[in-house]
């Protein structure tokens, strides 16, 4: 009876998303979970195998409003990820990131709790150094079409370290940089579920550009164990910290490795670079290695090989 009075209480908005669902499932081990998702990109299919667990909790809501509860954590991963939808209504997208992080700054500061924002690797822009460390400033177009996603971010961030210097609200700002894994959306628009979709289904492996422009792709698993090691630190470490993994691959080069590994009949072809879209992406983790003793260890095709099962059942 004492042990179930002492267990954490933790919210996780966006709790039904790809990486919310994942981190929910993990955090059951460590207390009581409140899943928060207004389900606009998040499904309960991710999370319909937690509904009947003792110790999880299902909420509909929008982050744009407040939210009354009483928790002891805050993971705060509400906000479309993927230029298709944060560009389906950029407005709300803006709206989800700023609004939804006074909300849920707001609630830190009443309950006392201890709050992390996912932030993102988008704050960059398109980078003028390389790797990115969290010294960057970034260059991003505030007037783009993925600014309501870029600024949104980078005003939440704003939003918190005032939050903290001014109230003294414990916060963790993590900037998350590309993430894959099973239960992504078969079609958000992100270059691994647009390479397997197109692969499983016969069409045209679509690469943007001449396929030179790289990226850094990091393991589901892996990034929900950091940001579990993130919220653990004490109080005197807020970040920000690059979350991801810095080993760099081309476009075109993961392009061949999902045909590889679909075994796939489909033809890689090439077309324009969409407008604002960084050329290089590439986490410099050195703080992540040194305050959370943490790297990702899961392989490129390990971790497609189970996204890639994922994607056939879900098809």
């Amino acid at each position: 009876m004492i042990g179930k009075l002492l267990a954490k209480k933790l919210l996780v908005t966006g709790g039904a998303g790809f990486l919310g669902s994942h981190l929910c499932e993990r955090l059951l081990a460590a207390g009581d979970v409140l899943c928060v998702d207004n389900f606009f990109t998040g499904g309960k299919a991710n999370i319909e195998h937690l509904l009947k667990h003792p110790r999880f909790e299902l909420m509909r809501h929008d982050v744009t409003f407040p939210l009354y509860v009483e928790v002891d954590e805050i993971y705060n991963l509400a906000c479309p990820a993927s230029p298709v939808h944060y560009q389906f209504d950029p407005v709300q997208t803006t709206k989800t990131s700023v609004h939804g992080a006074i909300n849920m700054l707001g609630l830190a500061k009443r309950v006392k709790a201890k709050i992390l924002q996912a932030s993102t690797s988008e704050v960059y822009g398109d980078p003028e150094i390389h790797p990115q460390s969290e010294d960057y400033w970034g260059r991003v177009n505030p007037v783009g079409m993925r600014s309501c996603y870029d600024e949104g971010k980078r005003c939440a961030e704003t939003l918190f370290f005032d939050y903290w210097r001014q109230h003294s609200v414990r916060i963790k700002v993590a900037r998350i940089f590309n993430t894959y894994g099973p239960r992504m959306h078969p079609h958000d628009g992100r270059v691994i579920s647009n390479f397997i979709v197109q692969a499983l289904e016969g069409e045209d492996i679509t690469v943007y550009g001449d396929g030179q422009q790289t990226r850094s792709f990091c393991y589901v698993d892996d990034l929900v164990e950091a940001l579990i090691l993130l919220m653990d630190t004490g109080d005197d470490f807020t970040g920000p910290i690059n979350l991801g993994n810095p080993r760099e691959f081309t476009i075109l080069e993961l392009a061949q490795q999902v045909a590889r590994l679909t075994g796939t009949k489909s033809k890689i072809v090439f077309k324009p670079l969409p407008a604002d879209d960084p050329r290089q992406r590439q986490p410099d983790i050195a703080l992540a290695r040194t305050r959370l003793g943490w790297q990702p260890t899961t392989e490129l095709a390990h971790g497609l090989e189970r996204t890639i099962r994922y994607f056939q059942q879900a098809l």
